[in-house]
């Protein structure tokens, strides 16, 4: 047991120990290097519990080791796609917190995205353009953001089938 003064010691979660969170992390890191280049791939990072009947806490973090939020509860995901979702809300707030941008951003409306469910398909949501009036979209399937700022991400090579940008929402 830890002292409240002396947290416990974090460590890198090495590959395999959580298969699930594993894979799905390895989905956002496309989008990640899809959308911000000149970030080092996400983390899963490991704190033990103060208490020795808690089970570890796993996070999403940066490179660097830094993350925000809370974190992942290994009794959680049921499956590969209730583990993406998760994995996905994790590291937007981890990147939204520790590099003070939204992530991922729209190419065509410049605005934060979130996570929606479409046609069985983890995808990125924009809200469209609000203000002017334009509609909500689906942008592409988690994990196959385009590289190309500005231009629609048409394909999903993780994901194995197309969702157009411009589609509109659920």
């Amino acid at each position: 047991m830890h002292a409240p003064f002396d947290p416990p010691e974090v460590r890198q979660v090495t590959r395999g120990e959580y298969p699930l969170w594993d894979e799905a992390l390895a989905v956002l890191n496309q989008d990640l290097a899809a959308t911000l280049p000149e970030q080092a791939p996400l983390q899963l990072l490991a704190q033990p519990s103060y208490e020795e009947d808690e089970p570890e806490r796993v996070y999403v973090a940066l490179a660097n080791g830094e993350w925000h939020g809370n974190p992942l509860d290994p009794q959680t995901p049921e499956d590969s796609a209730d583990a993406l979702a998760i994995v996905a809300d994790a590291a937007q707030e981890t990147v939204a917190e520790r590099l003070w941008q939204a992530w991922p951003l729209c190419a065509e409306h410049n605005l934060g995205m979130h996570t929606r469910d479409a046609e069985g398909l983890l995808s990125w949501w924009c809200s469209g353009n609000r203000p002017e009036g334009g509609p909500d979209h689906i942008r592409a399937a988690v994990g196959a953001l385009d590289s190309v700022r500005g231009r629609a991400a048409t394909s999903t090579r993780a994901a194995g089938r197309r969702v157009d940008a411009g589609v509109d929402g659920p």
